[in-house]
């Protein structure tokens, strides 16, 4: 009995040892097929120890698969993200955030690139020193004070030279054109086009949009823009950047094909070219939801090997047989030609154009700050535009519209640039300075440039040949007197305002809100934004006389109200004074 029982426990541990040696052989066979080895102490004879090991191992297996399958769900995201692309019918059901873009071409990566390959996105670079093209289309008073916004955006986290190209009219390019003269901001090229030169290939086109004319002046950039040009990023006044515009112009390199995209947009994100957002809404032909222009890639030298002005003009005219007029001028132009040609347009992921229209679905487009790139306000009501982050955005929106411009004028270390005549002037002036010279603060501070910005609001007004315009300087302490001196002059006013960015901007604020001012067309009030510690009266007084386009001024103090009829007095005696002065001419 003693025999059989000791003869089944050592059968039991014989059982028992080769269970254990078994496991431990198929986890190290499994281990090694995986390019792993892993050393058990031989003297591992304890059940719970063999189990706790055995545990940690199936959990490093467990992780090993899960990340295996969460490759190969990127990859099929990806690869049905470029199906998308080539079929019509998907480009509105795609996800707003997924792009190739964000993701580097294999065949422009060497071989120790691709040793040293991740999976983290990795945005486009551009070389160090690239030069930016930057196209606009600017008209009017209040477009050339809402590009100024842009181009602080801009400039704020931009490291590459820019070269700006605006298409003006006449009052646009005169006030923009001294503005960048006197802002003197360092590896900055600005070029003017005149619009009205260009009217006459678009004024064909009915156009329902608020823009006017000028909303369709982008189709001819082509041809308004230099034949060297090649690439340009398009951009709408309304635009507020929140990131590098070096990351936008590297996508260009994602084009692909020698003639096959020419042009880089974001998907629209409201529903109006699905035609659903009334009964009977009837959008012109888009593909999907359509695509926004407020953001464009333009590859100039492919579109003119394209024929891109007569395949535009094909497009809208035979549109216009049936839309009669265009609802968002050259977006609807754009969104037809893409119709016919979808492989010719590029999709930007939409944090590049997020769009705070009243219907928009921009809040897919983004879940963090860091998200954002571009915010755009398409809206008519712009500020005022319904959004559940509109907050966010507005105070994104005035930290570039109050901050300080002349902080910009910071140089590119390591590009060279090529200095601009006033500027040579300047630095040599500056350096013949004795900073030894009791007088050199005041030496120095005539030396300063300030940013002018011209007609800051809305001015409307045809000189006379006897006219006479009152002409006065004035700082944020006294802009009281500015509705008491309306009331007692009718005629023509020059005023010089020294502010800062943020004081102009709750100077505009204060005009639009009242009465007496926003009713006034006739009067030019030119800002001289603030630098340095003096008050610089002459240069006020200068800016003020010189932009008074009348015969004759009056000059005064802002202090000094004048008389009632005074206007009337002086008209009349300028008058007089002429017919004096053309009888003695006889």
């Amino acid at each position: 009995m003693n025999l059989l029982c000791r003869g089944r426990l050592k059968l039991l541990a014989a059982s028992l040892t080769a269970i254990v040696l078994l496991t431990w052989l198929y986890l190290l066979a499994g281990n090694l097929e995986n390019g792993r080895s892993l050393l058990l102490a031989p003297c591992l004879a304890d059940s719970q120890a063999a189990q706790v090991l055995e545990r940690a191992v199936l959990e490093a297996r467990v992780r090993e698969v899960e990340e295996e399958n969460r490759q190969i769900r990127l990859q099929l995201s990806q690869s049905q993200g470029t199906a998308a692309q080539l079929a019509e019918g998907n480009y509105g059901n795609q996800q707003w955030g997924a792009s190739a873009d964000t993701v580097p071409e294999e065949g422009d990566n060497t071989a120790e690139e691709k040793n040293n390959h991740t999976d983290c996105p990795r945005p486009p670079t551009i070389q160090k020193c690239e030069l930016i093209h930057v196209a606009c289309v600017c008209a009017g008073h209040n477009a050339s004070r809402d590009v100024v916004t842009l181009v602080k955006s801009v400039l704020f986290h931009r490291r590459n030279p820019l070269h700006f190209h605006f298409i003006t009219d006449t009052v646009a390019n005169r006030i923009l054109s001294s503005l960048f003269r006197s802002w003197m901001v360092p590896s900055v090229q600005v070029s003017f086009y005149d619009a009205d030169e260009l009217k006459s290939e678009v004024s064909w086109i009915p156009n329902k949009h608020y823009s006017g004319i000028y909303g369709l002046m982008k189709l001819t950039l082509t041809k308004a823009l230099p034949p060297d040009l090649n690439k340009v990023i398009v951009l709408d006044t309304d635009i507020t950047f929140a990131t590098d515009i070096a990351e936008l112009w590297g996508i260009f390199r994602k084009f692909t094909g020698e003639n096959k995209q020419v042009i880089g947009l974001v998907e629209n994100q409201s529903d109006w070219y699905l035609g659903n957002l009334w009964k009977n809404h009837k959008p012109w032909p888009a593909l999907g939801r359509g695509f926004n222009t407020g953001v464009i890639l333009l590859y100039l030298e492919r579109l003119r090997r394209i024929s891109w002005e007569q395949m535009w003009r094909l497009t809208a005219e035979r549109e216009l047989m049936s839309m009669l007029s265009t609802s968002l001028a050259d977006q609807d132009i754009f969104n037809a030609f893409i119709k016919q040609n979808p492989v010719l347009v590029h999709q930007l992921p939409c944090f590049w154009n997020v769009q705070l229209s009243d219907h928009t679905r921009s809040e897919q487009c983004y879940t963090e700050v860091s998200d954002l790139k571009v915010i755009h306000w398409n809206s008519p009501k712009k500020l005022r535009v319904k959004n559940k982050h509109v907050e966010f955005f507005r105070n994104l929106y005035l930290t570039f519209l109050e901050y300080d411009g002349n902080l910009l004028r910071r140089e590119l270390f390591g590009c060279p640039s090529q200095a601009s005549p006033e500027s040579i002037q300047l630095q040599g002036a500056l350096e013949e300075l004795d900073e030894d010279d009791q007088c050199y603060d005041f030496r120095r501070e005539r030396l300063t440039v300030h940013r002018v910005h011209l007609e800051f609001l809305q001015y409307e007004y045809t000189p006379t040949e006897d006219d006479v315009t009152l002409v006065a300087q004035l700082s944020m302490d006294r802009l009281q007197m500015l509705e008491a001196i309306c009331k007692h002059w009718e005629g023509p006013i020059s005023l010089a305002l020294y502010l800062s960015d943020a004081e102009a901007q709750q100077f505009l604020r204060y005009a639009q809100a009242s009465e007496v001012l926003k009713n006034r067309k006739n009067v030019g009030y030119h800002i001289v934004y603030k630098e340095g510690q003096f008050y610089p009266v002459n240069l006020l007084r200068n800016v003020a006389l010189k932009n008074a386009n009348t015969p004759y001024t009056f000059l005064t103090d802002v202090d000094f109200l004048p008389m009632y009829g005074l206007y009337d007095y002086l008209r009349f005696f300028s008058l007089i004074n002429g017919v004096r002065h053309v009888m003695k001419s006889d």
